[in-house]
């Protein structure tokens, strides 16, 4: 039996944090962990994409980002969205990769000197289970997993995606190119936008969900 320790000695423990970019700040506070589970969710056409890759370039200032394509791939859509974040900048700080198994990523996060943060999108194309997600939450507890799911709705599409959303630290609910924060770092506002014409197009005469 692991001993139990007291309040005090709890707020001692010393974690590793992740300074947030100041564009973030309003949505996710001024900081976040730099380890656990980060979960993003929402439907076609809503800025999931741009969401992700927004987050991406704010992950690769701070170190080594591993961007695991299977949904898009190398294509044209996922190549725009990479210029319009100017990811090119970010050096050997941003790697992607697109024909990835679950077995293979594990093998690559083992290796010395492999990514702090990682990227999987998404999870229904990955083919992640609930056996598979807990045993890389468990074998990676150093690395901040960042886990890209469509919805059916406003809910994470498959049971397997719903679970790993309620383990998640930070949950990112992604609608009319607004990131709404849902989990346990919020920060003034709980909003980020990703396209300011897009998401008035989209809000004008709608209510935002609280």
């Amino acid at each position: 039996m692991k001993k139990s320790i007291s309040a005090v000695q709890a707020l001692a423990v010393r974690n590793r944090t992740l300074v947030v970019a100041p564009e973030w700040q309003g949505c996710l506070g001024e900081e976040i962990a730099r380890h656990g589970i980060v979960f993003i969710w929402g439907n076609s056409g809503n800025g999931k994409s741009s969401a992700v890759m927004a987050f991406a370039r704010m992950l690769a200032s701070s170190g080594k980002v591993l961007y695991v394509s299977k949904e898009e791939g190398y294509g044209l859509s996922f190549q725009n969205t990479l210029r319009r974040f100017g990811m090119q900048e970010c050096g050997a700080s941003f790697q992607v990769v697109d024909r990835e198994t679950v077995e293979s990523l594990t093998e690559r996060l083992q290796r010395p000197r492999s990514p702090e943060f990682v990227i999987i999108d998404s999870v229904q194309a990955m083919g992640i289970g609930s056996r598979q997600f807990k045993q890389l939450q468990e074998r990676f507890r150093s690395k901040l997993l960042v886990l890209v799911s469509q919805a059916d709705g406003k809910r994470p599409l498959g049971r397997p995606a719903q679970n790993m959303m309620y383990e998640a630290d930070l949950k990112l609910w992604v609608e009319g190119h607004t990131v709404f924060s849902k989990g346990r770092f919020m920060g003034e506002t709980k909003e980020y936008v990703t396209w300011e014409e897009g998401a008035l197009r989209y809000w004008d005469g709608r209510k935002k969900e609280e």
